[in-house]
């Protein structure tokens, strides 16, 4: 039964994570730059593992009850997307490796923290999927099962988040080429934009 509950967690987590959002297109842009990208899918991981065990033993209650905070939320995170958004389809029309995928020389450690706290930390979806629905479900198993259910979901956020950077750095001398950063750019811009609108429309 402990097995199978990990198994459950570790399979909804992925389920969420997955889909490219803004925290997988920032890790990736990092991996094929091979620039702090470690640092990157550390943080990503480590914030999701601290908000899924809040989700999990009760936190969706605290984000559910504060509308204003989370108003707050949603407009910083339409504020902070639509700008990384304009920033990556720019770097296409002018026709240079910039955007979400600036050059490792351009980044440094610090920069790529502040990136990856701000894709991560000022964008709702990412609390609605650890907080609410995360802790949703976790807080339907067994009382004494929670701690197996929130494990096999943080295993989760740590397997893809690594093997997204690790990935992306092997890959690196395809995926770094100017014709495909381009086309990754596009793709980046888009979802940032698109994420944007959904939160604005929402909020």
């Amino acid at each position: 039964m402990l097995l199978a509950t990990t198994l459950q967690g570790f399979t909804i987590g992925l389920a969420m994570i997955i889909p490219i959002g803004a925290q997988n297109a920032f890790v990736l842009s990092r991996g094929i730059h091979r620039n702090h990208h470690l640092l990157s899918a550390t943080l990503c991981s480590g914030c999701d593992l601290v908000l899924i065990a809040v989700g999990v033993f009760g936190g969706a209650n605290l984000l559910a009850a504060s509308p204003l905070g989370m108003a707050l939320l949603t407009w910083g995170g339409v504020l902070f997307l639509g700008w990384f958004g304009g920033r990556s389809l720019l770097s296409v029309w002018r026709g240079k490796g910039e955007g979400l995928a600036d050059s490792a020389q351009r980044m440094g450690a610090k920069s790529v923290l502040a990136m990856t706290l701000g894709v991560t930390l000022l964008n709702p979806h990412v609390y609605l999927d650890t907080l609410m629905l995360l802790g949703s479900l976790g807080s339907q198993v067994n009382e004494s099962l929670r701690p197996a259910f929130a494990a096999g979901a943080m295993l989760a956020s740590l397997v893809w988040f690594y093997s997204l950077a690790l990935g992306a750095a092997a890959l690196a001398p395809w995926l770094a080429r100017s014709r495909v950063q381009r086309g990754i750019d596009l793709l980046v811009g888009i979802i940032m934009l698109s994420l944007a609108v959904q939160l604005a429309i929402g909020g």
